[in-house]
């Protein structure tokens, strides 16, 4: 749990104590500014960007019924976050594991990837696709 936190909550602190040394420089705009950018940041490479995180079991039970994709997920990875902002609100009709709570999930990817933990990953009808373009992945939604 607290390994998905690590680089939002480095990225606050660095923030902070940049914008602590342009406060103290007399600049409270632009330490302003950088305590937003770097906040905005965190944000965006928090889980609080993703929709909520399933195990890999449960994803394999509820796409078997349902048909929808299994995406392979990690905090702090940009092509996750590139896939999940170009999906849009189509991203929670996905089911996302995050492999870093789900050690099952992580195997999952590891054997889809020759032993690499590379995400995303994608999986359709029981096929994985390592980082697959967020517009094929619409399609997948919507066939």
């Amino acid at each position: 749990m607290m390994r998905a936190w690590i680089l939002p909550i480095l990225l606050v602190v660095c923030g902070s104590a940049g914008a602590t040394g342009l406060l103290l420089g007399g600049r409270p705009v632009p330490a302003m500014v950088f305590l937003l950018a770097f906040a905005l940041f965190a944000g965006l490479n928090s889980p609080l960007v993703f929709p909520r995180s399933i195990g890999a079991a449960e994803a394999r039970e509820r796409s078997a019924v349902d048909h929808r994709p299994v995406v392979y997920w990690r905090p702090g990875c940009a092509y996750c976050l590139r896939l999940r902002l170009r999906l849009g609100r189509r991203a929670r009709r996905l089911h996302w594991v995050d492999i870093w709570r789900d050690p099952a999930g992580a195997a999952e990817v590891r054997a889809a990837n020759d032993g690499n933990e590379t995400v995303p990953t994608v999986v359709v009808a029981g096929r994985p696709h390592t980082n697959p373009d967020p517009a094929w992945v619409r399609e997948q939604l919507t066939s």
